[in-house]
């Protein structure tokens, strides 16, 4: 069935869908629409995605290809080592096109008063102040080395910049490595001249010839290496006494730090005599050396470079500033805690404020009626007023439990850190489970009403990350739902009991009953046929079981529209299979992270929002949660912000059977939907102020009537 299902040619490979999601992201830096230092933060994205793929993915395929030669990926029947090959080959054309849009955006960047200049282009006084720089600033830091009989090669940390020098010694040759220390500001700004700028690395590689200066220079470059960072928790093996799981990722997290080089990147080309150096000793092939030419080799400086401009031509260069409004469904002033046991509330990311989530997490630690706060944390930000009120409710002899993810990947520090500023302060601290993370969104507030228990529950598609909360799309549920809340409480309980086989009602939890209740709520509409209709927002689709499901109702006559962000392998339009689904991916100013699953129409409609893609990963071997929505107006506010996702020509692409994405026709006025949901965000805080503001206003003219005046 597998073989079938790939030669009929519905399905695609996901490594190679992921790179053509990447690809749109770098569409983003090529459009010449995009306001110019937008342009280049998306390029900075582009690449930051890029660096996290091959130390995953190509990560992972590099181990499959040595210890698993025989696998096959059951979405394009390719082995590892073919995935790898197409892989490398599909990321070549990336890198000349990122080199293209980084050359136009550098030009039309210094038109408007931000240069990046090179050591030619250094006029004598500006030479003069990068002599004195080197000599007073970057000299005293610097750890030149020499590798050979004497000096053995040094660890290199992943994506840590570095001079490499080929040097000539009484007709020796011996290679030098110069680091690029972190100390140092990653742009060096020249007096006098406004926004004239010299990359750190750049100055390194002049001056390299001087550090090295006992040698005869015969070829340098600047390079960086990735490292595989796929590190799985399960796989390694450690003392018995080891039992803490935090001191566990601890360990993991420093051998992540040393584990093989999968890319190598030079600014330049090199001879191959050098090339060879690179090769034999990372032990790479030529598929993974991959030259920067024009782009820098780390660019995050990309989102404070604005700043050197004036205030407005910085925000002539960037996107209108946005400020995420006062909830629609929660009047200002009001608590969140209290508003929800009257109605459900939902909240949406970016357009409106996390801000009453927290404070109804700082209400509750101060609320005597509260019992008992738990929360699942799965990514925080680096300052968190989460973990501050958290802890302060355990202070206040609340029962406060936190289910942390420890495997959070690139995060695993941060939640370590925070994991034990939580436990300091009297909270009781989950880890989740040996194989299986707890992704899942979920906070259940308890507390004492007339004699009763209360639980509010909340909801989401998304992290309780402050940070991200104003840069990801997200929605966020907050209901008194009796029968929701039992579900949650029960949710807890057996996360606390190690139990993953736990039965809900209305929660949709995996990976005990995610995926066998939607596939069971596709099976509904394949029993309509063309009266059958599915809508799905979501970031990835992989699951093959799903994939399957989806292409039989498409053959039922099921209109499915899908919204997926990123990796898609199943392939829309394909006659006899897939003829009856689109999908539309929107990459925008906001990263589009919501999860919405709609099933059917009118009143027959079930909907859920959800904290799971639709990938194996997050179907069978994560803790998963989907929530049904039940409130009509929170439907309609759902529905609203699927609407505007459907209506976009700005930033939408159309997945066609061939792979290949194509933008929307734009029509007279393209329709932008991230910007429509801004633009309702404000209106409808706006209206909600006024209203909120008339009762005053009344009762100030009938004062003022009444003292006469």
């Amino acid at each position: 069935m597998t073989q079938a299902i790939w030669e009929q040619g519905y399905t695609q490979n996901r490594e190679l869908s992921w790179l053509a999601f990447n690809a749109r992201v770098l569409a983003e830096a090529e459009d010449e629409a995009v306001p110019l230092l937008e342009r280049l933060k998306f390029l900075s994205i582009f690449s930051s995605n890029l660096d996290e793929f091959f130390m995953i993915r190509v990560g992972s395929l590099c181990d499959m290809a040595a210890v698993d030669k025989a696998h096959i990926d059951k979405k394009s029947g390719m082995t590892a080592k073919e995935q790898l090959r197409r892989i490398y080959a599909a990321v070549g054309p990336l890198y000349t096109r990122r080199d293209a849009a980084f050359a136009d955006i550098e030009q039309k960047l210094c038109r408007e008063g931000l240069c990046h200049i090179g050591f030619a282009e250094l006029e004598p006084d500006e030479l003069k102040y990068i002599k004195q720089y080197f000599k007073s600033v970057v000299a005293p830091v610097l750890s030149p080395q020499i590798v050979d009989a004497h000096h053995p090669f040094p660890h290199l940390e992943g994506k840590v910049p570095h001079i490499a020098a080929l040097l000539g010694h009484k007709k020796t040759e011996r290679l030098g490595l110069l680091p690029v220390p972190s100390a140092l500001p990653a742009l060096v700004f020249l007096p006098g001249r406004g926004g004239r700028y010299m990359p750190i690395e750049t100055l390194l590689y002049e001056y390299a010839d001087q550090v090295f200066g006992m040698y005869d220079m015969l070829e340098k470059t600047i390079f960086c290496v990735t490292r595989n960072a796929d590190i799985n928790p399960d796989d390694a093996v450690f003392d018995a006494g080891e039992g803490d799981f935090r001191k566990k990722m601890e360990k993991l997290l420093r051998r992540r730090r040393r584990m093989a080089v999968v890319r190598v990147e030079l600014s330049r080309p090199v001879s191959e005599h050098f090339t060879q150096y690179f090769r034999s000793r990372f032990d790479v092939s030529d598929h993974q050396l991959f030259v920067s030419r024009k782009a820098p080799l780390k660019m995050s400086y990309a989102f404070s470079l604005g700043e050197h401009l004036p205030e407005k031509r910085r925000m002539a260069l960037s996107d209108p500033p946005f400020t995420p409004q006062q909830p629609a469904m929660l009047p200002p002033g009001q608590s969140l805690l209290r508003a929800a046991l009257r109605q459900d509330i939902l909240l949406s990311y970016p357009y409106e404020s996390m801000e009453p989530f927290l404070q109804m997490i700082r209400e509750a630690a101060n609320d005597p009626d509260v019992l008992s706060v738990r929360i699942t944390i799965y990514r925080l930000a680096r300052k968190a007023k989460l973990v501050e009120y958290l802890c302060a409710a355990a202070e206040n002899g609340k029962d406060v439990t936190v289910l942390i993810e420890l495997r959070a990947r690139f995060d695993e520090q941060n939640n370590i850190d925070w994991s034990e500023r939580l436990e300091e302060a009297g909270c009781k601290i989950i880890y989740g489970f040996e194989d299986y993370k707890v992704h899942a969104k979920i906070c259940l507030i308890t507390r004492k009403e007339r004699g009763a228990v209360r639980h509010i529950t909340q909801v989401g598609t998304g992290n309780y990350n402050e940070k991200t909360a104003a840069q990801y799309t997200d929605v966020s549920l907050v209901t008194a739902d009796d029968e929701i809340g039992a579900d949650a409480a029960a949710f807890f309980s057996n996360m606390a009991l190690g139990n993953l086989e736990g039965q809900y009602q209305h929660l949709l939890v995996a990976p005990s009953g995610f995926k066998r209740r939607i596939l069971s709520l596709i099976d509904e509409q394949i029993g309509k046929g063309s009266e059958g209709y599915i809508l799905l927002k979501f970031n990835s689709l992989t699951d093959i079981d799903v994939i399957e499901r989806l292409r039989q109702a498409s053959c039922a006559d099921v209109t499915v529209e899908l919204i997926i962000r990123g990796i898609c392998c199943l392939k829309p339009g394909v006659k006899g299979h897939t003829e009856h689904i689109t999908v539309t991916s929107i990459v925008g100013r906001f990263l589009e992270h919501s999860r919405i699953f709609v099933f059917g129409r009118g009143a027959a409609e079930k909907m859920y929002i959800s904290s799971a893609d639709l990938m194996t990963r997050n179907t069978e071997r994560r803790v998963e949660i989907a929530c049904p929505i039940h409130a009509p107006a929170v439907r309609a506010r759902l529905h609203d912000i699927l609407s505007a996702m459907l209506r976009d020509t700005a930033k939408a692409r159309v997945l066609q059977p061939d792979g290949s994405y194509q933008r929307k026709p734009t029509g007279a006025e393209p329709v932008c939907a991230q910007e429509l949901l801004m633009q309702q965000a404000v209106e409808q805080a706006a209206a909600q102020a006024d209203t909120h503001r008339q009762p005053v206003s009344r009762l100030g003219r009938w004062l003022r009537k009444l003292l006469g005046d």
